[in-house]
This record gives C-alpha cells, structure tokens and sequence, in this order.
C-alpha cells in the first residue's frame, strides 16, 4: 500500500491473525465460526464458549432502575471544543455523521470529520472540515461481501487478502491519530482535539482519547453493548443449557473476543508509537464497557426501545437525518417519476457485487413479471444497462431524502442509513443483507410487519424478489411504515445526540478560569487552589509575560487508565507467568533473527557506484586496477564492520530484553498478579473488592500498597467475626456456617494480598515512572501542537483579537484578589 511505514509492512507481511489458528484448532467444528450469511455461528455449549463465558462478566439478576430520558436542549455546553469525528464504512455510515456535526456547530464547536479520502468532498461541501485517516472503503465492501463477517474465511486468509485488510487498519488508526494533532490540510490551521465523537469500527477512539487525556464518545447505527433483549446482531447464536437472556448477554462478549483475536496484536502495535502500553489480552475485548464510556445509538427508540439493563451513560436518540436537501432532478428523471405510477426503489449503494450484469438480470426478471415500474440505482456495483425505457429506470446518484419521497416501496441491502430514510418517509421495505448489521435489521423490520422476511442476496433470485416487492405493495405493510413515520416525525435524533454528548461531558472540569467558553488544556504548576487555562488564554499569558512557560504544564482533563484485572490467583499468576514466558521466547528467538535480518537487509559487497575512481594525480605509482582493488576492498570491510556491528548490537539488545523481561516477570508481574488475584477473591462469593485506586507512578503505588495494607489486615482478620454474624443474620446457623468459611477464606487472601502488596505495588509503580520518563515523545508532540494552536488563534483569529484584552484584564483582576486575600 502506497504511503505505508516500512515497519508497518514488515509487521504485516508476517504470519496470519490468530484467527487462523483458531478455525484450524477446531472453532469451526465446535465453537464460533462464520456462516455463508455473514455471521458467526456462536455455539454456548461447546468446549471453548463456555470456556470464553467464564471470563464475561454475567448481567445483574435484577437491571438497575432505567435512565431519564435525553431530551434535547436539556443539557447546555456552552464551552466551545475542538471535536474530532472518526468514521469508518461505507457513504451510509459517514452521511449521519455529517448531519451530528452540523448539529454541533450551532453549538459553538469547532467539527473536523475524519474518515477516508474519497469522501473530501462529500464532507467539505456540508461545511465541516475534513481530514484524510486512508482506508479504500470500496476495498472493503469488497472484502466484507466476500467474509460477511467479523472473522474471515480460510480462502481469505491463504490469499492473503487478511494481510491487506491488517496493513489498510493500521493505516487508519494512524490517520485517526493525526486527526486529533494534524493541522487542518486545507487551510493549515493547527488543530488538536478536546473531545472524540467515533463508531466502533474505526478502532482508534480509546486510545487517542487515552494518549491526549481527553473524553470519548461512541455513536453507532447498531447495538454494540451487552444486553439481554436480543443477541448481537453479528451473532448466530446456539445453545440447549442456557438461560436465552444469558445466552444473548454473552453473545457480546463472545463477537468482542474474536474481533480483538484478529487486530488487537495490530492496535498494540500501532499504540507503541502513541507510548501507550500495551492492552492486555483479557481487557482489549471489553475496553469500551470497563471504561464505561458513553454510547449513543443512532436508531429510533419508536422502532427498537433501549433495552432497561443499559446504565445511564448509553443512550437511544433517533435516527440521525440531515436537512432535506434542495435538490432538482434531471429532466430525464422527473419526466420519468412524472409519466406513471410511484416506482419501486431498489439499490444497494456501497455494495460491490462480483457479478453485476446477472443481479441486473435478476431485478428485471421480478420486476417485469410484476409488471411494475422500477428505479435502479446504479451504485459503486454499476448495475443496469445503458439506457433506461418506460418500465425501469437507471439512476447514477441522488440524495434518498429526496427521491424517497417520490417512490412507493425501497428494496436495498439493509444499510442503518438507507433503511432509516425507507422509514421517515413511511415507506415499506425490503432487505437483501449482504453483511454486518444488515440482516439484523432486515429481521428488525419484519418483526413489526414493514416489509417481509430478508433475503439474504446469495439467496436472491426473480421469484422470491418478486413476492417481497408484492409483500411491500400490500395495504397492511404500506399502512405499518405510515404508522411508525408518524412515530418518528415527533423524534430528533441529532438535536437528542447532542444533549447526550453533552451530558456525558465533564464539564466541570473542562472550563478555563479566564475565557469560560474556551476549554482548559494547561494549569499553573505551583498555585494554591487549581488555576486551568485554555491554549488562548496561556498563550496571551506568556507573550505579555505575566507568567513563564515553566509555570505551565498540561491539564488532563479525562484521564483514561487501562488496568489488567486479575480475577482469583490462580489464573492471574497463571496468565503473568504465560505473558513472561511469551516475552523471553520471543526475545531470546530475536537474539539469532535480528542479526539475521540485519545481515539480509544490508548487502556484504558495495555496488558499483559506490567504488571510487583512481586519481592518478593522487596516486601515480599504482595502476588503475590496483586502486580500484584496494577501494573496493577497503569499502568491502566498511560495509562488513557496519552490518556486524549492527547485528552485534540487535543481538545484544535483544538478550538485555530477555534478561529484563525475566527480572520485570519474576520480581513485578507475577508477585502483582498473586496480590491482585488474592484481592480479588471475595468478589468470587459476592462480597466487593475495596477501590483503592489507580497506580500510576511511584508514588501512587507506595500509597496504593498502604491503603491495601491497612485494609487488608483489618478487614482479613475482622472478617473472621463480622462474616459469621452477618451470615446468621440472615440465614440462621446455616449462615453462620457460610460466613464461618467466608471469614477464613477472606483472612487467608486478604492478608496475604497486603502483605506482597507491600513489594508488588509500589515496584509496579515505579515501572509506571520509569515508563513515562523513557516514552515521552507523544506527550512532547501534544504540547507543542497545543502552544502553536493557542499562538494561532491570537495572532490570526478574532476570538484571539477580543480576548487578548480580556484575558489580561481578568487574570490582574485575580491576581488583585488573590494578592488582598493574602494580606
């Protein structure tokens, strides 16, 4: 791929994802595997699902009371932010994006979308900046048309195709870094983000929030969060032993777990280069959920409620609808729409069908065996013919919200977008899904009687298109679309989305003490009570010298901390042990490859542009010959020493790899693991674990390690009385007996946790110091962008004209107080 980092190459010409391994160790016979639909056949009584059940954390038996509603207008934000939208699919999944970020500029924000190139105009023409994150997304609707699924097929894999689609992500996660940093490609003005808008499958959000220490938002057309309502939608589900609500719950979790399979190694990778650690095996999967970070589904709860268990940070607003457009119809087009009865629509958009003339053929069959008028959409598939007749109409490009509004029934491939514009204008639809979410809402629609059963488009053909277009004709489907518009039309969706963006702001935190509507990005170092200043506001500060660059240093205003949770000892030293042993192999097998590959990289000979011509001036005794020999063989030995030098020192990096990462298991990970998974022990008999906070650095350790001391010991040891008497309190002497155990089990772990806690916690802290000292490159980068982002907006904007003196007058006003306060 063109414009790829030569180490994101290598890393992708290596072996296939682990999910190669998985389908050859037998997933495909016993456990989860893809479907000719698409979707992935999830077998809970098999072997390895009810191993991966173990490791999901189990729903509530009782859901907590639901959320209020998200109304718009009911939550101001009157702080202007700087918000970055990553969008990764297809135009239908960039085009709601487009009108939530016109929605947030009435709000004062500063909207950059970030999404693949070939959308530049679409996005710059609403009005929104755009930013270029690379990806083909026609490359990829070809890709998942062939593996409809999350995970691919074998073919797939030996063809190679799985390398491509691994290169072309970690392309897009480091376009969707540089869209938080980047300077605007158009107009060059520096930009660095204060919040991140994302769909799950741009991949990037977490962790760009977590390097810039900014907050994240999920939006997205299909359920995504674990729920006991219904399966995820990407999920086939099977199963004889379980509970059907469970089984739903744990159908998330299963999706999520083969998905981090196939790029978590990728994403790691690509966070080595942000500084970020790496995620841990067991806590990639369930990031989103851990970290609780709010999710917004675009989709409306007239159509599909929001489930009761989903806490108060996930919310349901509507479909996401831009304005209608102002848009004229070609003649051809409007006399057609004119000179008959309503047609019906069929397209599938962003498809790319391998055989488009025989899909053509297909259409042509059903729709003159019905003897209806036709509208084709053309799509990137290129469907139809060369010319239209009185029948069927081919149609190249024009805005749904428009053409639906002329049409009497939509056939199309099931898209969220395509099948919500069938909806606002009460129209009855047909779904041919091809992948993802498509079938899902394929079966969404015939559940409330919207148009019949999907069709799956491998099994498409005249007869049964035919019957479904009749179904769509029908007084009773036609008569249930006007129903649910009718529902809709008292919706809206983009003004809701924004409330709940809103609300799950840390505004409190986010506001600068001089500009109230500028965001905080820096704070005083040394200040008695906290002092946050926006770009603008330290940048005036500094040029007019009333402080010093060194007074400042960057305010997290989100921070974000990935921790790898231990669930018992035994599994927690099992998996610490397994990772240390993982890293001393790879590291002692780098020891022999690395020089190796130094050795292959770098030629023993020099090539012949590279031997000098003899001056007889300079030498006049040796014969041309001679000295071409002798440059030539002193080269040779410059070329040799370099290469053996080189090779020297990767083999010699590699063994201090292997010596720390037997030191850092031995003496940290596994004493943490023991510690965590013995603290964690009474969750496993439902009592809580103590919060007792995060470690971070040194410091944060030391105190971590006495705060779990302290409770440790007295909680262990008093646990031996209070345990029995609450047991018996509520079940008698049977209680009694259980607390009897509880209490002895919890002295055992308890005290033992703090007691290695004492050496695990603060030796885990101080790695954390040693880290952030040694990997401060990304940190180095935001800062400098910050400073020239708040230099520009004073020197080249009117907000930095008219707060220039405004910033100024306030601070002296503080510093007045400040200053009589004291005295």
């Amino acid at each position: 791929m063109s414009g790829t980092d030569p180490q994101q190459s290598e890393l992708h010409d290596e072996q296939p994802p682990r999910y190669s391994m998985l389908e050859e160790a037998g997933w495909s016979q016993e456990g989860p595997h893809v479907q000719e639909d698409g979707r992935i056949r999830v077998d809970l009584d098999s072997k390895i699902c009810r191993t991966l059940t173990k490791l999901i954390p189990t729903p509530r038996e009782e859901p907590e009371l639901p959320a209020p509603p998200v109304y718009p207008g009911n939550e101001i934000c009157n702080i202007h932010l700087n918000i970055v939208i990553q969008v990764v699919g297809s135009r239908g999944d960039v085009q709601p994006f487009i009108a939530l970020g016109n929605e947030l500029q009435l709000h004062g924000h500063r909207v950059r979308l970030a999404t693949h190139n070939t959308f530049e105009s679409f996005v710059l023409k609403s009005g929104l900046e755009f930013f270029p994150i690379g990806g083909d997304p026609s490359e990829l609707m070809v890709y998942m048309v062939k593996n409809p699924g999350l995970i691919p097929q074998m073919k797939s894999l030996r063809d190679g195709e799985i390398q491509k689609k691994r290169a072309m992500v970690a392309e897009m996660l480091t376009g969707c870094w540089e869209s938080c940093i980047g300077d605007d490609p158009i107009s060059g003005a520096p930009f660095v983000a204060d919040a991140i808008i994302a769909n799950p499958p741009s991949f990037a959000h977490v962790h760009c929030a977590q390097a810039l220490s900014i907050p994240v938002h999920m939006m997205f057309t299909m359920p995504w969060s674990s729920t006991r309502a219904f399966p995820h939608p990407l999920a086939n589900l099977k199963y004889s032993n379980t509970e059907p609500k469970i089984a739903n719950f744990v159908s998330y979790g299963i999706v999520e777990w083969m998905t981090w399979q196939g790029l978590g190694d990728v994403i790691n990778d690509w966070r080595a280069t942000l500084d970020l650690e790496p995620v841990p095996a067991t806590e990639g999967p369930s990031l989103c959920d851990t970290l609780k970070v709010p999710f917004t589904y675009c989709w409306s709860p007239s159509l599909m409620p929001k489930p009761i268990e989903w806490p108060a940070h996930i919310d349901v607003c509507g479909f996401f609808f831009r304005s209608l457009p102002d848009y004229t119809p070609p003649r051809d087009l409007d006399a057609f729409l004119r000179n008959g009865s309503p047609p019906v629509y069929i397209g599938f958009g962003s498809i790319v069908i391998e055989d488009a003339a025989n899909m053509t053929k297909l259409i042509l069959q059903a729709v003159r065996t019905l003897g209806i008028r036709a509208i084709i959409s053309r799509g990137w598939s290129k469907l139809g013919e060369e010319s239209s007749d009185d029948q069927v109409f081919y149609l190249d490009d024009c805005p749904h919200e428009w053409l639906f509004q002329h049409v009497s029934a939509v056939v199309h491939h099931g898209g969220a977008g395509t099948t919500a514009c069938g909806l606002r204008f009460g129209k009855a639809t047909t779904i041919v899904p091809f992948f993802g979410d498509q079938l899902f809402w394929g079966n969404l629609i015939a559940s409330r009687g919207l148009g019949p059963k999907p069709i799956p488009y491998k099994s498409l053909n005249p007869q049964n298109l035919a019957d479904a277009i009749q179904f769509c004709l029908k007084p009773s489907a036609q008569a249930a679309a006007h129903d649910v518009a009718r529902q809709m039309c008292d919706e809206s969706g983009v003004s809701t989305a924004v409330a709940s963006f809103h609300r799950n702001l840390p505004l409190d935190r986010m506001r600068c003490h001089l500009l109230t509507s500028e965001p905080a990005v820096w704070k005083l170092k040394k200040s008695s009570k906290p002092f946050h200043l926006s770009r603008l506001a330290a940048d005036v500060l500094v040029e007019h010298h009333r402080l010093k660059a060194s007074d400042l240093e960057p305010y997290a205003i989100h921070s974000i901390f990935i921790q790898n949770r231990r669930w018992d000892p035994v599994t927690g030293t099992t998996s610490a042990l397994i990772g240390t042993s993982t890293d001393i192999v790879r590291s002692t097998g780098d020891i022999f490859l690395l020089p190796y590959q130094e050795f292959r990289r770098h030629p023993q000979s020099p090539s012949t542009g590279d031997v000098a011509e003899p001056s007889s001036a300079r030498s006049p005794s040796i014969s041309s010959t001679g000295a071409s020999s002798m440059v030539t063989t002193h080269s040779e030995r410059q070329s040799r020493l370099k290469t053996t030098g080189l090779a020297v020192g990767a083999s010699s990096k590699s063994l201090g790899k292997t010596v720390g990462h037997f030191y850092k298991g031995m003496l940290i990970d596994m004493p943490l693991a023991a510690s965590e998974g013995l603290r964690a022990v009474p969750r496993l008999y439902g009592d809580e674990v103590k919060d007792h906070g995060d470690v971070r650095d040194w410091k944060s350790g030391a105190m971590f390690a006495g705060k779990n001391f302290t409770h440790g010991m007295s909680e262990g040891f008093s646990g031996l009385f209070t345990q029995p008497y609450k047991g018996g309190q509520k079940e008698g002497a049977k209680g009694v007996m259980k607390g009897l155990a509880k209490g002895t089990l919890g002295m055992t772990t308890k005290v033992s946790s703090a007691a290695l806690g004492l050496v695990a916690y603060p030796a885990h802290g101080m790695m954390k110091s040693l880290y952030t000292v040694t990997h401060s490159g990304t940190r180095k980068r935001i800062t400098e962008a910050r400073k020239r982002e708040g230099k520009y907006l004073e020197e080249h904007t009117e907000k930095g004209r008219v707060g220039r003196q405004l910033v100024l007058r306030r601070f002296e006003a503080q510093q007045r107080t400040a200053t009589s306060s004291s005295s």
